[in-house]
């Protein structure tokens, strides 16, 4: 017995990001939500109680029960609506995401708005560019697909101000696995982010980075199939 997954991408990205992993999972129920503001939903305005309703409605998609896989934004956001639906996130996964909101961590991407804004393209072509260089070309090429909304940015900026993982956690009953390369800038608080959550596991993969869902796909997709079965048992038990 395992659990269906839904994804949920990070900040600028789309759930086309997620198609090589889903392709690794082969014939395993999944979804990949589009957040507001992204993929299919750019111009519209991001909030987080919108995020949480799309991710809610990824959940209803499959069956309305499934292991949650959030990266980056999409870890937040994943945080946030297993608080608010533990009965439809009934496990989390949660990958380079383990940073108390700050503005520390918000203003590079203040800076990068303001660098690619001034582009005509709003700094698509030289983002594609950048994702060309850092992950497998199938993935790169998913990711300019669904589109790459810079624009986004400042209305994830303000919303971050209502991000509040550790109380959020501490409110989830359900199982949570943490996973973060060991290079993952956003990790400086993996600790606090176990401790909140009352049955969190914590997997570090060596020598990897922030992308590391998106850089090595099929390792990340066992990984989270194993996990299903995981949860599954776990859900089943209570």
């Amino acid at each position: 017995m395992s659990l269906p997954l839904v994804f949920v991408h990070g900040i600028r990205l789309s759930g086309a990001s997620w198609s090589v992993v889903r392709e690794q999972l082969g014939e395993h129920p999944s979804a990949a939500v589009d957040l507001p503001g992204h993929g299919a939903r750019r111009g519209e305005r991001f909030t987080l109680a919108a995020a949480i309703d799309a991710v809610a409605e990824g959940v209803d998609e499959v069956g309305g029960r499934a292991l949650v896989v959030g990266h980056s934004l999409g870890g937040y956001v994943s945080i946030a609506a297993a608080a608010r639906h533990p009965e439809r996130a009934v496990g989390l996964v949660v990958a380079g995401a383990s940073s108390l909101p700050s503005r520390r961590m918000t203003t590079p991407f203040t800076l990068i708005h303001r660098v690619l804004s001034r582009q005509s393209d709003g700094g698509e072509r030289a983002s594609g560019r950048i994702f060309d260089a850092m992950l497998p070309p199938q993935v790169a090429t998913a990711i300019k697909r669904g589109g790459i909304a810079t624009e986004v940015i400042p209305d994830v900026v303000r919303a971050s101000d209502r991000f509040d993982p550790l109380t959020n956690l501490a409110a989830y009953p359900g199982p949570l696995w943490l996973i973060n390369g060991s290079r993952d800038h956003f990790r400086a608080d993996e600790r606090q982010f176990l401790a909140a959550s009352t049955n969190g596991r914590l997997l570090v993969t060596p020598r990897a980075g922030h992308y590391l869902p998106l850089a090595h796909p099929a390792e990340f997709a066992r990984s989270v199939l194993d996990i299903s079965y995981a949860a599954a048992g776990h859900a089943s038990t209570e």
